[in-house]
């Protein structure tokens, strides 16, 4: 069914944040009611049938949530949805979507330039560098590196295409074990986890956080992992028990990471891991390229053409996994 009114769409934003760029074309389909914590959230959602979430470290939804009394679509600008997932909105008849596919490419140049960084020493480079030092070296090799990528969904998928390309052999780990995958060697089942890390030379995590997610990698995931192994970081910093990896890294465990999330952001200035030389730290922006604000309200408005006219949107998200499927 087509909704020929203008229908009322609230748009949620991190506080201080400025207006999503294209926020006229959504004006212009539209009544927006901007939000930027509980209370002004209260006061826009009643009668609102559609909702653009621009913050999605925010708990002001759920806190809200009793004021939603018309709302029928949910757009997320994230890949993860998990701060959306509260009890009451999984139940309801709500749907969501994501921004699946704006990040994959961009996001998957990160963890290939990660990859290279490690392979050819250049953090130790950097450091030498900084105090005028000459120390000639060898280097590895990228070619014919094991690269294991837990999650094989959109961003995986871009992840094992680029590391394919410069001669690594890409594995996936996913909630089921799949064949014939012309992008990885193999799709093994989260069962086949810790096998994997046992050969694995690089191990990338592009993984959503659910429950299942949640802290995974810890003390014995680590110990299971080869001690040549680096780990990349790409997906939710929960998924990692930062406390363990530190520990892993000091006792050689592992031989580095490279971290976009953390358990806690911003990550404070005393954190230990400023100061581990086989660590490279990103502010969660391996997927942030230019342009990708606007990106993000194109795909929604793309999105929002077909909710208007009744047609099936894309990027829904299954309430119950976490995430948006293939």
């Amino acid at each position: 069914m087509s909704h020929d009114q203008k229908p009322v769409i609230t748009v949620l934003t991190a506080p201080g944040e400025p207006e999503p760029p294209g926020i006229d074309a959504v004006r212009a389909r539209g009544e927006v009611r901007l939000a930027w914590d509980e209370e002004t959230l209260r006061e826009a959602l009643p009668d609102s049938r559609v909702m653009m979430v621009t913050d999605f470290r925010t708990e002001a939804l759920e806190a809200a949530w009793p004021m939603a009394d018309k709302l029928e679509w949910i757009h997320a600008t994230s890949a993860g949805v998990d701060a959306l997932m509260f009890p009451a909105l999984i139940d309801s008849d709500v749907t969501v979507t994501n921004a699946r596919g704006i990040f994959d490419r961009s996001i998957a140049e990160y963890v290939l330039c990660t990859m290279l960084m490690f392979a050819k020493d250049f953090p130790r480079s950097m450091r030498l560098q900084a105090g005028h030092k000459w120390k000639h070296r060898d280097t590895e090799r990228a070619e014919g590196r094991e690269v294991l990528i837990v999650g094989a969904g959109s961003i995986g998928r871009q992840i094992a295409r680029l590391a394919r390309a410069v001669g690594m052999n890409p594995h996936g780990v996913a909630r089921r074990a799949r064949s014939g995958d012309e992008d990885f060697v193999a799709v093994h089942a989260n069962e086949q986890l810790f096998d994997q890390l046992a050969v694995a030379d690089f191990v990338v995590i592009a993984a959503p956080l659910t429950p299942q997610t949640e802290g995974l990698f810890d003390q014995k995931a680590f110990a299971a992992m080869k001690k040549e192994a680096r780990l990349i970081n790409i997906g939710r910093g929960p998924i990692v028990n930062t406390r363990d990896l530190i520990d892993a890294l000091n006792k050689g465990e592992i031989a580095g990471a490279a971290l976009d999330v953390f358990e806690e952001e911003p990550l404070p200035e005393d954190h230990p891991l400023w100061e581990m030389g086989n660590v490279i730290l990103t502010p969660h922006m391996s997927g942030d390229f230019i342009g990708w604000r606007r990106a993000l309200t194109d795909q929604f408005l793309e999105n929002f053409d077909r909710w208007h006219k009744g047609g099936e949107l894309f990027n829904h998200v299954d309430k119950k996994l976490g995430y948006a499927g293939s």
